[in-house]
């Protein structure tokens, strides 16, 4: 089963003023593929880190290939934070998931605003297909700062669309079939595409 993110200091939050720099020392690593997120807010183009997080990229290409993604839905936004998704579709019915991915945490790269990373429960191996996209610096789910020393693994970062996503952090949200932050107009992912290899 499919469980919402669980975040170790909610109370962390503040708000990132601008696009951190910090993260583009990692942009230009050769062994990288570009996906798009197709949505009905507008395009995300994302850049994975295969080397950085091999498992963790096979694991989200596996979904994006097998066109799992398609017609899911944003089903968590809190604004100033992150925006989840992957996991649900419209009504908050699951997807089929495959086994968990190890989580790669250890790579050293930070969970900066427009990285996206893996959603899991309290088990720091339990991540399926749910990921999410920080909408600043939540330094605070990486594993050097976690309390249980694992975190959240970064596998990628937004290179085009991030002000879809900047979007998409700020819409009306509530509760819904038992989940909370859910947004109240429907958020599809449409398709999920890799544009390059």
């Amino acid at each position: 089963m499919i469980k919402p993110i669980y975040f170790f200091a909610l109370v962390c939050l503040t708000i990132s003023p601008c696009y951190s720099d910090s993260i583009h020392e990692i942009k230009n690593t050769k062994d990288t593929k570009l996906i798009k997120l197709h949505t009905t807010k507008g395009d995300i183009v994302i850049k994975l880190f295969t080397d950085k997080a091999p498992e963790t990229v096979k694991n989200f290409l596996h979904y994006t290939k097998n066109e799992n993604y398609n017609g899911t839905i944003f089903h968590r936004v809190i604004p100033n934070f992150m925006i989840q998704g992957g996991g649900l579709m419209p009504g908050m019915g699951e997807i089929n998931t495959i086994s968990p991915v190890v989580n790669e945490s250890n790579n050293d790269i930070s969970n900066k605003k427009g990285t996206i990373s893996m959603a899991r429960t309290s088990d720091p191996h339990s991540a399926t297909s749910q990921f999410f996209i920080n909408l600043k610096d939540n330094d605070f789910l990486d594993r050097a700062n976690a309390p249980d020393n694992f975190g959240y693994c970064v596998f990628g970062e937004v290179v085009e669309g991030i002000e879809i996503v900047e979007s998409i952090g700020t819409v009306s949200t509530g509760n819904n079939a038992g989940h909370s932050d859910v947004p109240l107009i429907d958020i599809i992912i449409e398709t999920v595409e890799v544009i390059e290899e």
